[in-house]
């Protein structure tokens, strides 16, 4: 493991916990190898420190130091290992929990203490005075070894509510010891940014440590708490990636850094780094297997997208009337939604983000216009799929609906065997036959699969290759069903959503029918034309 180079930063700490704090969220589970990974996002995004996690006290976590000392060559980031302070009554030099920190290679320490007397009392179960006894030497021991140290003081908040001298008495005794940051954390969550600021401006001004931030999300308020803490002289923020972590997670690093880097104009990345926000943050997601969350703050993909025609029109003017940043500052990119509130300028500015310049044209802006509302009064919806809207503006664009193929007729086949007498059953296959005609060429093809949908376009592909070999890199990624309010039972209509790709972009299609299968055919039909389309193909060739 290469430590960071000496030009960090290090008057503002970002404090990354994701690979500790972060992965005990709930669906949560990371390998070493996951970690390892992530720790590279990480600091190829520019934080100045990694927590890893807990060695010693966790066999994947000791496994974690001992490969990241072979396997990372951090540019940015300081590893940071997590622990506790010594246990009561005993002797820092002969902890076995301290000597695994030590052991771990890490160049930084992260110990937490109990700053609440009532935890004091009763999880640890000794004393106050034994309590600082055990901040003092756990640090002063770590320091001798050549180590970086912060203090977490665990539940910090509700301890100085209940006990200001104390919880100030642990603040001192690790700041003394010569621990570098005293982190106040919010543990439970439950301040608001007001109580933030008024505490850290106090105990920044009672003990003259350099203090910084841990606040979980139970209120809703970890980021802004966050700031507040800022706003009073703390100087070192703990976040996760996507606010991963316990319960409903912590303060989110990328709204976090975004503030601070935007917002106060602090320069707390690297240059060039916070460009990678968006491309960060979706790569850790798929890391830890949770899609993106898509309104998330600055890397969300619905950030910057607007579907509003008000909305529409004044960003015709000028972008930032709608929107607090250039998105691009962060990596991301400003969406137009399509939809039935769209109005002229919503359509220009869709068709400008597709390619198409329709600014000239306003009898063409109007069709379109009047096409979508249309077909959203049937049940369709394209502001979550573009594909499906840029088929139908090439449509009115070139004045018909182009076609690589013309069906004839489809028809699915589910054969279902009997159960065992409670309404169970096994099926037996799913099969489909597909018509059609394509380049003066009749195809039938069929094909079988897991269900009538995956057997229709099985079929329409084996109809297709030997025609369109292109095909072959196309394949179907997500599949939704909603059955359309307003309607009744199984008489109900219902809409599709596919999202295909071909190994670099994907795409959205939409179809609606009164059954499932029909409009999973509608779909399947837009996305294969699509996917011609961008592959380079014209259907009136």
């Amino acid at each position: 493991m290469t430590e960071a180079s000496s030009d960090s930063n290090d008057s503002f700490h970002v404090f990354d916990t994701t690979l500790r704090d972060g992965a005990q969220r709930e669906g949560i589970n990371l390998t070493v190898a996951d970690k390892l990974n992530i720790a590279r996002y990480l600091d190829e995004f520019g934080v100045g420190f990694i927590e890893g996690g807990w060695p010693g006290a966790n066999p994947r976590d000791t496994e974690f130091f001992a490969r990241a000392a072979a396997e990372l060559d951090l540019q940015h980031a300081q590893l940071v290992a997590f622990g506790a302070t010594r246990r009561a009554g005993g002797s820092a030099a002969d902890d076995p929990q301290l000597a695994a920190l030590v052991n771990s290679g890490a160049p930084v320490v992260t110990l937490v203490a109990k700053s609440h007397d009532r935890h004091v009392e009763l999880a640890l179960r000794t004393t106050l005075d034994e309590n600082l006894a055990m901040v003092r030497d756990s640090v002063s021991y770590l320091r001798s070894q050549g180590r970086r140290v912060f203090i977490d003081c665990e539940h910090f908040f509700d301890g100085y509510k209940a006990n200001r001298d104390y919880a100030l008495a642990v603040v001192r005794a690790a700041h003394e010891a010569g621990a570098d940051v005293v982190v106040l954390c919010d543990t439970n969550g439950g301040m608001l940014p007001a109580g933030v600021h008024e505490i850290v401006a106090d105990v920044l001004a009672a003990t003259g440590a350099r203090l910084g931030i841990h606040a979980q999300d139970d209120t809703g308020c970890a980021v802004a708490n966050s700031l507040a803490a800022v706003d009073a002289g703390a100087t070192h923020v703990q976040c996760t990636a996507n606010g991963y972590g316990e319960r409903v997670g912590n303060a989110n690093l990328f709204p976090v850094v975004g503030a601070l880097e935007i917002k106060y104009g602090m320069k707390v990345l690297p240059e060039g780094r916070l460009a990678e926000m968006t491309r960060i943050s979706h790569a850790i997601a798929e890391v830890v297997n949770l899609a993106p969350s898509t309104h998330q703050p600055y890397v969300g993909v619905s950030a910057f997208a607007h579907k509003a025609g008000l909305h529409a029109s004044a960003i015709k003017v000028d972008p930032d009337l709608y929107q607090h940043i250039d998105p691009e500052r962060v990596g991301n990119t400003m969406r137009m939604l399509v939809s039935d509130m769209a109005g002229r300028a919503s359509v220009e500015l869709k068709g400008k983000e597709l390619g198409y310049d329709l600014s000239a044209d306003r009898d063409l802006v109007g069709r379109v216009v009047a096409k979508v509302k249309e077909q959203e009064n049937l049940g369709y919806t394209y502001e979550a799929a573009d594909a499906s809207f840029e088929l139908l503006l090439r449509d009115e664009v070139r004045g018909g609906r182009e076609r690589f193929f013309t069906l004839e007729s489809w028809r699915t086949i589910s054969e279902q065997q009997a159960g065992n007498g409670n309404g169970g059953g096994e099926s037996a296959g799913n099969e489909a036959t597909v018509k059609l005609w394509a380049k003066g060429e009749r195809r039938i093809a069929t094909g079988e699969g897991n269900g009538p949908v995956d057997a229709l376009d099985r079929a329409l592909r084996a109809a297709l290759e030997g025609i369109y070999p292109q095909l072959a890199k196309m394949e179907l990624v997500d599949y939704k069903v909603r059955i359309l309010e307003g309607q009744h039972g199984t008489g109900s209509k219902t809409r599709v959503l596919i999202e295909s790709t071909d190994g670099t972009t994907t795409w959205s299609t939409v179809g609606v029918a009164d059954n499932v299968i029909a409009a999973s055919w509608r779909a399947l039909e837009d996305a294969y034309t699509y996917g011609l389309i961008r592959a380079g193909l014209d259907p009136q060739e």
